[in-house]
């Protein structure tokens, strides 16, 4: 036993070394900077810092090189350095509607005060690969972008813009978005495990940190009929909005840094019952820096969750609250799939020892079986020739 201890550890080292040869890749090729993945990789790095539940784009940058750009690791690398951090505090809760657009669309109001920004986005693209990309230095732009005709970009809107849904608010046709009586300090999942019955705040914060993959399949399931919401986009926003601290001594509080967010709110036809009138009902979704896909998944899924809370039917995979936040975690599901990696020696030996056995008491039986059916005389009519027929 001490020399396959020792055996592995050798071998562990020496697989240290083979993977930095394998992240590094061809050494004739300019490394990769943090900065370059931190600025042309923002999409990676919003999702890494979600995830991850960190708001830190260096130290997203340096997990996505450290892993190779598996996402799933370097969220993995992020909250285990997370663990590591000390808390000074809490900061007051982030004002959205103050929100600094770079991007805000309505897909149930074609004419919203403010209008329709819309800002960076693939919607529009065509999917289509794009060469010029393959041109270093290239700073003027994708070739779809050269061809077209040339037009001064949209200033970024200066003041902030009031949400979709007070429209409907202003009509009493949606749900209120209430503080809770007592406004309690919701959980933290970062340091406390998750426990059932979890509150929206809790599963809100664990959606927040889900696989966007398995959000976005589970949205997918309610849109097809495994649920019972038709959902709207009432909004969708995206932008910096600055983070505040209480700080006692001074009485108030101060901006500590900004960053940057995407909210999206979804609304859902609420037949109403003998006590509430039919009204819009909220799914509601807020992650770290540009993820439009992953706040719409967890807008549609928060909503999905909130079945039985409104007196709806839920036998959806979506509207199981257990299934959903247990199942949720990449990080979790990841440990637990990449275990069986691990050595299950004694396990499998147990496992291989005990179908001999069973074989061998079974072996007799079947011998005994067979010697029977030798023994009895075969009385069944015998074939019949038959004639061949040629067409």
């Amino acid at each position: 036993m001490y020399v396959a201890v020792k055996g592995g550890e050798r071998a562990i080292l020496n697989s240290y070394r083979r993977l930095d040869a394998y992240r590094r890749g061809n050494v004739a090729v300019p490394e990769l900077t943090l900065a370059q993945i931190r600025e042309q990789m923002p999409l990676a790095i919003s999702r890494v810092m979600a995830e991850g539940s960190l708001y830190d784009p260096h130290l997203a940058a340096l997990a996505l090189k450290q892993a190779a750009g598996d996402q799933v690791e370097a969220i993995f690398l992020l909250r285990a350095y997370r663990t590591t951090l000390a808390r000074f505090g809490y900061t007051q809760p982030i004002d959205t509607g103050a929100m600094r657009l770079q991007r805000r669309i309505s897909s149930t109001f074609k004419d919203v005060p403010g209008g329709q920004v819309l800002g960076p986005t693939y919607d529009y693209t065509q999917r289509l690969l794009d060469f010029s990309l393959e041109i270093e230095g290239n700073v003027e732009g994708s070739a779809a972008a050269e061809a077209a005709v040339p037009t001064p970009p949209a200033p970024q809107p200066d003041t902030a813009m009031p949400r979709v849904t007070s429209l409907l608010e202003a009509e009493s046709l949606v749900e209120t978005d209430a503080i809770p009586a007592g406004d309690p300090a919701p959980p933290d999942l970062t340091r406390e495990p998750l426990t059932l019955p979890a509150g929206r705040a809790a599963r809100l914060q664990n959606l927040a940190r889900a696989d966007e993959g398995f959000l976005l399949s589970m949205g997918y399931s309610t849109q097809r009929g495994y649920g019972n919401t038709h959902p709207f986009a009432a909004e969708i926003r995206y932008g910096t909005t600055e983070v505040e601290l209480f700080v006692e001594e001074l009485g108030f509080a101060v901006t500590i840094g900004e960053i940057e967010v995407t909210e999206c709110q979804m609304v859902s036809q609420f037949a109403g019952s003998a006590n509430e009138a039919p009204r819009f009902t909220r799914g509601y979704g807020l992650v770290f820096g540009y993820g439009e896909r992953k706040a719409m998944s967890m807008a549609l899924v928060d909503r999905a969750m909130r079945a039985e809370e409104l007196g709806e039917g839920g036998d959806a995979p979506a509207n199981d609250i257990e299934f959903m936040l247990y199942h949720s975690d990449n990080v979790e599901a990841s440990g637990f799939v990449q275990h069986l990696k691990l050595p299950h020696y004694v396990d499998f030996q147990a496992n291989l020892e005990l179908l001999r056995r069973l074989r061998a008491e079974q072996a007799p039986q079947e011998g005994a079986t067979a010697g029977a059916d030798a023994a009895t005389p075969d009385t069944s009519p015998a074939p019949q020739p038959q004639e061949e027929t040629l067409a």
